[in-house]
This record gives structure tokens, C-alpha cells and sequence, in this order.
């Protein structure tokens, strides 16, 4: 769990999804629907302004009464998320997303985005480096393990 985000990022790939302050919430749910993807960021530009997520739907879109056609992600959007950077361990990356009860973590070098981490790709990491180390335990107890 020592490895690093950038680990986990140059495995995933840097593709991010995101969307305008100024789009309407209707917009930013049919991109989420079609990607299949439970968050967007929210870009001016290439500045990171907030984060939509499917919580921010429920709460404050569907559960406040609004109309989702004439409401701009800007007003409902999480402002200022979270970010980690690359060097950022999985295991803190972790902790950050329990302490601050957060599904997904912008990465960011500098002022730059490099990527979005989601509490599914950490759980994944996770799950895949306890097999190989079960796997490896196996081995050397079975005498499979090299000498």
C-alpha cells in the first residue's frame, strides 16, 4: 500500500472527464450516464473549480426541488475538492477519502491535473496487491517460491 497514485494513474491512464461551470445539470447527468462515470470535475478552462458527483445530484439538485434543465452545475457543484498529488501513498490517499467521506480525489502536480483517482481504483489496487502477495505466501509455503 506504499505505492504511489502515480502508480495507480500511469496503470489507468490519465483520462478525465469534466465539464463547464456554466453547463446545466442535465448535461453534466447525460455525460455521466454515457460515460458511465459517477463524477465529473469542473473546469474554467483548464483550472479546477469543483466537482459534480452523483451526491451533489441527489442533494442538491432532485432532493431540493430544482430543475435540472435550468440549473448550472456551478450553483450546485462541491467547490475547492479535495486534491492529492502523484506522490500521494494509497494508503493516505485512503485515509483522505474516509476522513473527508469523498468518493473521488483530484490529482494534481503543481497547478496541473494529472488525474482522478476514485476510492473504486484504490480498493482495486488494493484487492490486487493482496492477491499477489497471498500468491507469494503460497508459494513459500508450498516450496513454489524461488531460492
Amino acid at each position: 500500500m506504499s505505492d504511489k497514485l502515480s502508480t495507480i494513474l500511469q496503470s489507468k491512464g490519465p483520462t478525465v472527464h469534466n465539464i463547464a461551470p456554466t453547463a446545466t445539470v442535465l448535461d453534466a447527468v447525460r455525460k455521466m450516464n454515457s460515460e458511465r462515470i459517477g463524477c465529473l470535475l469542473v473546469q474554467n478552462e483548464s483550472q479546477v473549480v469543483g466537482i459534480f458527483t452523483e451526491r451533489d445530484v441527489l442533494i442538491r439538485v432532485v432532493d431540493a426541488g430544482r430543475d435540472p434543465s435550468n440549473t448550472r452545475v456551478e450553483e450546485v457543484m462541491t467547490e475547492d475538492p479535495v486534491a492529492v498529488g502523484p506522490a500521494t501513498t494509497v494508503e493516505e490517499a485512503m485515509a483522505v477519502i474516509s476522513e473527508r467521506r469523498c468518493r473521488h480525489l483530484p490529482v494534481i502536480e503543481g497547478e496541473q491535473l494529472v488525474g482522478l483517482i476514485s476510492i473504486g481504483d484504490l480498493t482495486q489496487w488494493a484487492t490486487r496487491n493482496q492477491a499477489f502477495h497471498i500468491q507469494d505466501l503460497v508459494n513459500y509455503i508450498t516450496g513454489k517460491y524461488p531460492a
